[in-house]
């Protein structure tokens, strides 16, 4: 009798370059898989299977952020989805359009800070920007 012998490879995320170490050290404390890519001059951060909470077509999307240059002193903006959300109720949501990235179409969430909520060089991060995104969804399907 012989053993059986797995063919699963193991998975080797990209690391395109680096985030802060609080950054890393968080997003490996989530779970999370992720990556960072860059595409056309862009650098951004990947994350798998990232849960929205109900009231939405799917519980789970991959998502990433933009991570501008000189961040983290400059803020992260905006949150994209892949594959599309809509809301479960068939209900719209606004400020949304489409952009290709790494041979996938996603879904732009057009969502800012106000000057009430500004980024806070020091203090903000990805931890708090997937915060933010995190009550976006929410306050979505509220």
């Amino acid at each position: 009798m012989s053993a059986l012998v797995s063919t699963v490879t193991p998975w080797t995320p990209r690391r395109a370059f680096r985030l802060p170490q609080d950054d890393e050290a968080f997003l490996d404390a989530t779970g999370f898989r992720w990556e960072t890519v860059v595409e056309g001059g862009a650098q951004r951060l990947v994350i798998y299977d990232y849960p929205v909470g109900s009231g939405y077509n799917r519980a789970a999307v991959d998502l990433h952020l933009r991570i501008e240059s000189g961040y983290p002193d400059v803020q992260i903006d905006m949150v994209y989805v892949s594959p599309a959300l809509a809301k479960a109720n068939g209900g719209a949501i606004g400020a949304l359009s489409s952009e290709s990235f790494d041979g996938r179409t996603w879904q732009r969430w057009s969502r800012h800070r106000t000057g009430t909520h500004p980024w806070r060089p020091g203090l903000d991060n990805v931890d708090t920007h997937l915060a933010l995104v995190d009550a976006w969804f929410a306050r979505e399907v509220g």
